[in-house]
């Protein structure tokens, strides 16, 4: 086996919504095996932020303004990342929302929205890029999945019914499309550390941990939360030829979460 299984040399990946945040780590990681780099965000000032820290990481990457929902904006952004750079080899379904709010007080607009961007969203974006990736003969898509592809919790019954859908969406992906060399999978992360989850880890005024970390530590085996860093290897793996015959499949990247039941209290 050579290290260049692993090459994504000569490729053009597109990651939505990867102006910060684990879009970020993942197409840093592309970049660092030899991609060229695309992604989108919903606004001019987003873009502008991206662009600047990819800058700053000596990134040369292409920032376009699109709205992921909008069938009709995704069509014409691919066409137009096709002529200026190129067919899309890989795919990284990553521009997402959540909202918290208990069931019973959400209303059926926030829930639509949840579903209209973490789950209608990765079937415009995938369905904009399919076709060419047939015509190519090869094509990556990876959907960032979630462990609420598999666990229930409070206040997240939209985002966890949009990313068990997206579950369900690769692995149709994967059965219409195996045939015509896409491999299409997901990322399921667990619990990382990010700017958004921050105020979650802040020591308490006596340095005790947050609740909601001690309780995320506890049902960690790794005993520690993620980083995005963590996510890279995994994304990789599964836009480069070293996973051509994995399809459909969800790679949880969750210190063991899913394998654990806790400790007893």
């Amino acid at each position: 086996m050579s290290e260049n299984m692993f090459s994504l040399k000569g490729k053009v990946a597109l990651i939505t919504g990867a102006s910060y945040g684990i879009g970020y780590a993942i197409a840093k990681a592309y970049a660092a095996a030899g991609a060229t780099i695309v992604f989108n965000d919903i606004k001019q000032e987003l873009v502008d932020k991206g662009l600047a820290a990819y800058e700053a990481d000596g990134i040369e990457a292409h920032g376009y303004v699109c709205d992921v929902t909008d069938e009709d904006a995704v069509n014409a952004f691919v066409a137009q990342v096709e002529k200026e750079i190129g067919v899309i080899d890989i795919l990284v379904n990553n521009a997402g929302i959540i909202k918290r709010i208990p069931m019973c007080e959400m209303t059926a607009a926030d829930f639509r929205k949840v579903i209209d961007v973490d789950l209608n969203a990765p079937f415009i974006v995938s369905k904009a890029v399919i076709p060419s990736m047939v015509k190519k003969g090869h094509g990556k898509i990876i959907n960032i999945c979630s462990m609420m592809s598999e666990l229930g919790r409070e206040t997240v019954s939209a985002y966890a019914a949009a990313k068990g859908g997206l579950k369900m969406l690769t692995r149709n992906i994967c059965s219409e499309f195996g045939g015509a060399n896409i491999q299409c999978n997901g990322i399921g992360p667990g619990y990382i550390a990010t700017p958004q989850t921050a105020p979650l880890r802040e020591r308490q005024p006596d340095g005790s941990r947050h609740p909601f970390d001690a309780f995320i530590v506890a049902k960690t085996p790794a005993a520690r939360w993620g980083t995005p860093e963590d996510l890279m290897g995994p994304a990789v793996f599964l836009a480069s030829d070293a996973s051509n015959f994995v399809n459909g499949h969800i790679l949880y990247v969750d210190g063991g979460i899913l394998a654990y039941i806790g400790k007893q209290p």
